[in-house]
């Protein structure tokens, strides 16, 4: 199981965009979840995706970031 969480919605235009920095950054592999029919994921997450979630110790990296924010947040 991967240590990453992607938080995204269907047809998020900002999404595809958060999976394109993420292979640029070259992020180990990652779980994808869709808020959409989640109702507690959509409370939390709701305006805030592309949320990245670090499953190890909770830490999150909210939309916008770049590949250099992304290999930051991973190497802490």
């Amino acid at each position: 199981m991967p240590d990453l969480i992607l938080y995204q919605r269907d047809y998020c235009h900002l999404c595809d965009l958060a999976l394109a920095v993420l292979a640029e950054a070259r992020a180990p592999e990652f779980d994808s979840v869709w808020v959409d029919d989640a109702p507690a994921l959509e409370a939390r997450y709701g305006t805030r995706v592309p949320v990245l979630r670090d499953l190890r110790d909770g830490r999150e990296l909210d939309w916008p970031f770049d590949a250099a924010a992304v290999q930051a947040f991973l190497i802490r």
